[in-house]
């Protein structure tokens, strides 16, 4: 436990700042998307706003006790937490409620459980600590394996639960990956691979696989031509053909047909503005009408009269967009971005290898969060359901972003104690 004078002394204030201004202008904006004439408390706890503060309270709380709990109680149980909440995850495919089309839920009472989210903080101290007890720089086939394992199984165990939004958070992971030595040429072909993977959707599977097995003739034609260079070319066919025909058939046979459409509409291979767009349009005018200054606090059309549904949740940003217009919205990106570089300055000057690589994946997570949420609700990106940290409405999604973050400040405020 840490001595009680001291509780605040490393604690890096800057973070701390950006978080709670964070916290409150999501408050205040889960208050506008609610607010209606007969609102009559900012504190009604059968309010989505009144069950924020509550769940701000209770987060404030929290981060409260990890600042005054020493490190080493987060270290010595970090494959406790991982296990724990595996089993959870585990748990909530047989005894989970089904909300939204996913059953990723425990009830407990009047208040849900969401596994999911605490996952994210889970597995980063899982990693961060099976990464610093290789004592080796450059990691073996089976380091590599196991490091991959910890993050796989929480994804697929998600996948399960039919949340595909939050799955694809642990793929975020690969930024810590290459921090941590990942060679740029594994990076490389995954972005070529996601790339692909868009193409897939565009184009017909047979087609795109004749392409495919043109562009690698042409590329033979132009080499030395040698055998080796041959073989080469023949296999990374055989790869990308494969890999087409598996997306057409995961696309077709493993995605609900809601989850088809609106990834169809983004790539304007279908128009549904009464159904799967009609989250994305009613977005994008919201956020457009606020123009560049907005329609002032509470003063939101768009948001007044429900035109964007879930607009408390995962289209949160609709009502700064709205209210607060372009000006608004840019400083909102700067105060996130600022959190996201404070986090990653105060990873890099972490001098054990744990804390710095809890601080990248801290780092990751937000960074997927925000830049999905984001896309989603401008139509960069489909709509997959997934909250904006600290923002967005939700008990289960504050408090494990509120402890994701926290644990880090706390490492950091030892960093001068803590060598390996």
């Amino acid at each position: 436990m840490r001595k009680t004078k001291n509780i605040f002394a490393n604690i890096d204030h800057t973070s701390v700042f950006l978080y709670l201004f964070l916290v409150l202008i999501g408050v205040t904006n889960i208050f506008a998307s609610q607010f209606n004439e007969d609102t009559s408390s900012f504190f009604d706890l059968s309010t989505r706003y009144g069950k924020q503060v509550l769940f701000s309270a209770l987060s404030l709380l929290a981060a409260f006790v990890i600042l005054i709990i020493d490190w080493k109680f987060y270290f010595s149980l970090s494959y406790i937490f991982y296990s724990v909440i595996i089993i959870l995850l585990i748990g909530v495919l047989f005894f989970g409620d089904l909300t939204g089309g996913a059953s990723s839920w425990y009830s407990i009472g009047k208040f849900k459980l969401q596994p999911s989210e605490f996952a994210k903080f889970a597995t980063s101290l899982a990693l961060a600590k099976y990464y610093n007890s290789i004592h080796s720089k450059r990691l073996s086939s089976r380091d590599k394996l196991i490091t991959y394992l910890i993050i796989a199984f929480p994804f697929i165990l998600t996948i399960l639960q039919n949340d595909l939004g939050t799955a694809l958070v642990f793929i975020s992971f690969l930024i810590v990956f290459y921090r941590e030595g990942l060679s740029q040429y594994i990076l490389i072909i995954a972005i070529f691979f996601s790339t692909l993977f868009v193409i897939c959707l565009l184009v017909d599977s047979t087609i795109l696989s004749y392409i495919i097995a043109i562009i690698g003739l042409f590329i033979f034609f132009f080499s030395r031509r040698r055998i080796k260079e041959l073989i080469t070319i023949i296999v990374s066919i055989i790869i990308c053909v494969f890999f087409i025909q598996c997306v057409n058939y995961l696309f077709n046979n493993f995605l609900e047909t809601h989850q088809q459409k609106r990834i169809n509409v983004l790539l304007g291979k279908e128009i549904d503005p009464y159904g799967a767009g009609y989250n994305l349009i009613q977005s994008k005018i919201a956020i457009g009408s606020g123009g560049l200054f907005g329609k002032g606090f509470l003063n939101g059309t768009q948001t007044r009269f429900d035109f964007v549904p879930e607009q408390s949740t995962d289209f949160i940003f609709c009502t700064i967009g709205e209210e607060w217009g372009f000006f608004g919205s840019f400083i909102f990106i700067i105060l996130y971005v600022a959190l996201l570089v404070r986090i990653l300055f105060l990873a890099e000057r972490q001098r054990s290898n744990f804390s710095r690589i809890y601080g990248y994946s801290v780092a990751s997570i937000l960074f997927a969060h925000f830049v999905i949420n984001l896309g989603m609700t401008i139509g960069l990106l489909p709509v997959i359901g997934i909250p904006l940290p600290f923002i967005s409405y939700g008990g289960s999604s504050l408090l494990a972003f509120t402890i994701l973050l926290f644990i880090f400040l706390n490492l950091d405020s030892y960093r001068l104690q803590i060598l390996r």
